[in-house]
């Protein structure tokens, strides 16, 4: 028999275990960092593991939620799970799974009650009146963006203003209306601004703006509806006290260009 090789004896292998949350960092804890950074500022693991609360002797409550991320692939298809689908992993029982189920039907409950409240923009009108008693109150300038879903409701509940001051290519930028509109998942925007002197007829400016918006978003595939610029209404009422570049076809909304 010949002297075993000493680089081949078996040697025992203990395979490393999660650490437990308690043991983290804690600014790695996720309550901690919900606390800390704010819940729209945190993964979506982390916002799980605080619903989930605990995890189990071999798997902390972070590597939980991220294994039901990816068992479900998607936060959307995770929030149309049953109760036998959450509960046929291992770790979850059905506390665990009860308050999940509880967690995302308030979110659905809270989106639909938002989808009831938005206003509707459907008419150079709706747009002028939601924008109407900031532009009363100020005397200066002020550019706005109102983000709309695909059937035309506000996706905030107000305008998003953009800038105050002076309105030309220096103080509104298409980044700054688009980034606004990309991070609200708006399908189309309207454009509003007011004109403190009461008259609401627009500038070469506000025409060369407003082109080069609207073929911002071609390129974003986000829909530029109008320009809206609110002024006063007349004296004797004849006039309505706002001026909609659509209307007046002094824009091509679908390619920005004159007419």
């Amino acid at each position: 028999m010949t002297e075993s090789d000493p680089s081949h004896e078996v040697r025992e292998v203990t395979y490393p275990v999660a650490p437990r949350i308690k043991d983290l960092p804690p600014d790695l804890q996720p309550r901690e960092m919900l606390e800390r950074f704010g819940p729209a500022n945190v993964p979506d693991a982390v916002l799980l593991a605080v619903l989930l609360r605990t995890g189990m002797p071999k798997k902390n409550v972070l590597d939980l939620a991220a294994e039901l991320l990816q068992r479900h692939r998607s936060l959307a298809e995770l929030g149309r799970a049953s109760l036998q689908e959450l509960t046929a992993v291992k770790s979850i029982k059905k506390v665990k799974a009860l308050t999940l189920l509880a967690a995302f039907e308030l979110g659905r409950r809270m989106r639909d009650e938002g989808l009831r409240d938005a206003e509707s923009v459907r008419t150079p009108a709706d747009a002028a009146r939601l924008v109407r008693s900031m532009a009363e109150r100020s005397a200066v300038e002020i550019f706005w963006m109102l983000p709309l879903n695909k059937r035309n409701r506000m996706i905030t509940r107000q305008p998003v203003e953009i800038s105050r001051g002076i309105l030309d290519a220096n103080l509104v930028h298409q980044r700054e209306v688009f980034e606004q509109a990309v991070r609200t998942g708006s399908a189309a925007v309207v454009l509003a601004h007011n004109h403190p002197s009461g008259d609401p007829s627009p500038s070469a400016e506000d025409l060369s703006l407003t082109r080069k918006m609207v073929e911002a978003g071609r390129l974003l595939d986000i829909r530029v509806l109008d320009h809206v610029i609110v002024g006063r209404p007349s004296a004797d009422g004849s006039g309505a006290g706002f001026f909609s570049l659509r209307e007046a076809g002094l824009v091509d909304f679908d390619t920005g260009e004159k007419r």
